[in-house]
């Protein structure tokens, strides 16, 4: 008799499955970022794993996103463990193989997590193809490549040999940034869809095609880090806690008012410290404060601790509208039939009204209320009516909506007699109109000014000043600025509309207008490139050094260097003008009429000087005369 003695291969059964295994591979290990999440499945008794769906032969998303898992059915899951319980892992031996080679021919099938072990390449975009290590796709050095330098994984920094494999990858785009399989994979599952790109080059279209390509499982979902619940909570908390040495407040130092002494403000610098006003000595209205440490750190310089957009001590709402109990005139006529003059008058405030106030004092009280002042006393000289002008204006006592009140320190035979106060004041303001045609803000030929860029002007906010004083000087009766450019008036208040600014709004003679007129006088493409090459710098500078190979293309970059010219380099100093020009809503009232407004700004020689006069004073110049004769002939 004759026995047959081949035992069973126990490798060729397949593990119990319990509640914890999958139902499609078995293994009960549980890591989402190589194997995807790990869902239970009630109905079956088990849980499965999200890759191993989607890498099964048999299995198809018929539902949708709610039914099912992920809109696998439930009976193609069932279906699919019955298919897979026939066939043999080509690793384990174990029955229940769901992954084949999609190569017809290749009849290699293995579990999920089998076929990562033994190199099989899963790629994850529809129909979700599988490749065994012999036809699976791989990846290739780019010519010109040195290898022999020491290279690093670019995600743990660990060192790498540079050789191409299943573990090895490297970036399609940069061809510098090399990674282990794994970790390029763990950075996938962290960094989801919108946020998985090269570590090195920021790549991230062509490398996401590349890692898909090379079977690397991106999550279409946002980062882990955006998903956490209360992750940014810290940012929405304000600092509120008195660092001052000595802390005067009774409920502590983390007690803060809404508004007052005891309110804490922070360092506008590092917004790391803070203080009560009182605790620091600090007025009631100031708002910018730095710390000790960052006041120690910038050497205590008054222009980086003040706030930039509005410096300390001229609010700009203080300026743009006047005190309580005052009235701006307002002209009901069309513009049509008002002078730009009379548009600006209009908005004057009207004097202070004195009312009889009776006054109940206590017995032997000899204290009283002051009248306002409503007089806003000046003392100048003819040379710096300017630099007196800018004083009154930084002064924290200044009040535009005042009267301006000019007393001349020079040698009284310089003026006459015949002028009364209302000739001082049209003296002192075209003195003024003329200087601030020759301060550093302006640049450009007389009559056709533009603004200039000028780091210490902005440091000591000299734009808002200069608005300031210009808007002050058209309210208290200046006849005509007319000093403007074209298009400084259209920067300023957008008229007219839609209108491309030209070589011929530039500032003759700057470097930046020299380079774009030979840019644009060129007349053929070597001589344009000659001049590209001579003028790189300038290009470099403005953010305009591009390739140019046609004249067509010369169009282009010719209006790029006038936005950053005339627009670009010029926001602050614009913004800070424009902001000077709202005192007393002269610049609300320009925008309003901006064509009635155009000749009181741009065109014309100045004043008219023609009106002769008895009065000569030749030490003094021909300019100062000439401002003489025009006030005496204009006040009678």
């Amino acid at each position: 008799m004759r026995f047959n003695m081949r035992r069973k291969n126990p490798r060729r059964k397949k593990p119990k499955v319990s509640e914890e295994s999958c139902a499609l591979c078995g293994f009960c290990d549980d890591d989402p970022a190589i194997l995807g999440d790990k869902i239970k499945v009630p109905e079956l008794k088990c849980s499965v794993h999200y890759l191993c769906l989607l890498t099964s032969c048999g299995m198809y998303q018929k539902g949708a996103e709610h039914e099912g898992v992920f809109g696998f059915l439930i009976n193609d899951i069932k279906r699919e463990m019955r298919r897979s319980s026939r066939l043999t892992c080509f690793g384990c031996h174990h029955k229940g193989a769901c992954v084949g080679c999609c190569v017809p021919k290749c009849r290699k099938k293995v579990h999920f997590p089998c076929g990562q072990r033994l190199e099989f390449v899963s790629q994850f975009k529809c129909p979700f193809p599988s490749y065994c290590p012999s036809h699976a796709p791989s990846q290739s050095l780019s010519p010109g490549l040195d290898l022999s330098l020491p290279r690093s994984c670019s995600i743990c920094l660990d060192p790498i040999d540079p050789l191409l494999s299943f573990s090895i990858l490297k970036c399609p785009s940069c061809h510098s940034s090399w990674f282990h399989r794994h970790c390029v994979q763990r950075q996938a599952h962290s960094s989801g869809l919108f946020f998985f790109r090269c570590t090195l080059c920021n790549n991230k279209d062509q490398f996401q095609e590349e890692m898909l390509r090379l079977g690397i499982h991106i999550p279409e979902r946002d980062a882990s880090w955006e998903l956490e619940s209360g992750a940014y909570s810290e940012l929405l908390e304000v600092y509120r806690h008195c660092d001052a040495e000595l802390c005067e407040c009774p409920e502590g130092r983390s007690h803060s008012a809404k508004s007052g002494y005891m309110e804490i403000i922070r360092c506008r610098l590092c917004g790391s410290r803070g203080t009560h006003r009182t605790c620091s000595g600090l007025r009631l209205e100031t708002r910018d404060w730095a710390c000790p440490d960052c006041t120690s750190a910038i050497d205590g310089k008054p222009a980086l601790m003040a706030s930039p957009n509005l410096p300390q001590g001229r609010s700009l709402s203080r300026l743009s509208s006047p005190p309580v109990g005052h009235k701006r005139s307002r002209l009901s006529s069309s513009p049509s039939s008002s002078s730009p003059q009379e548009l600006i008058r209009a908005l004057r405030p009207m004097p202070r009204l004195q009312h009889q106030v009776t006054f109940r004092l206590r017995p032997h009280s000899k204290r009283h209320r002051p009248l306002p002042n409503r007089h806003c006393p000046l003392e100048v000289s003819r040379d710096n009516v300017l630099e007196a002008s800018l004083g009154l204006v930084r002064s924290p006592e200044f009040d535009p909506s005042r009267e301006l009140s000019i007393r001349f320190t020079d040698d009284v035979t310089l003026f006459p007699s015949s002028l009364n106060g209302d000739g001082t004041l049209q003296l002192f303001l075209d003195l003024l109109l003329r200087q601030i045609q020759d301060c550093e803000v302006f640049e450009g030929p007389e009559g056709c000014k533009n603004l200039a860029l000028n780091a210490q002007a902005l440091k000591v906010d000299l734009y808002f000043d200069i608005g300031v004083l210009l808007a002050l000087a058209l309210v208290h009766g200046a006849p005509s600025l007319q000093f403007f450019s074209p298009a400084l008036y259209q920067l300023l208040f957008n008229f007219p509309q839609n209108q491309p600014l030209t070589t011929g709004h530039l500032t003759p003679g700057s470097p930046l207008t020299t380079t774009i007129q030979r840019i644009a006088a060129a007349q053929s493409v070597s001589e344009l490139q000659c001049v590209l090459s001579f003028c790189s710098d300038h290009l470099t500078l403005s953010g305009c050094n591009r390739p140019i190979r046609s004249l067509e293309e010369r169009a282009g970059l010719v209006d790029d260097l006038i936005a950053f010219s005339m627009i670009t380099r010029m926001q602050l100093p614009l913004q800070r003008f424009r902001e000077g020009l709202q005192t007393l809503g002269v610049f609300e009232q320009v925008q309003l009429y901006p064509s009635v407004f155009l000749p009181l700004f741009i065109g014309g020689e100045g004043h008219s000087h023609t009106a002769p006069t008895q009065y000569q004073a030749p030490e003094h110049g021909h300019e100062d005369q000439d401002i003489l004769q025009h006030v005496v002939s204009s006040t009678g």
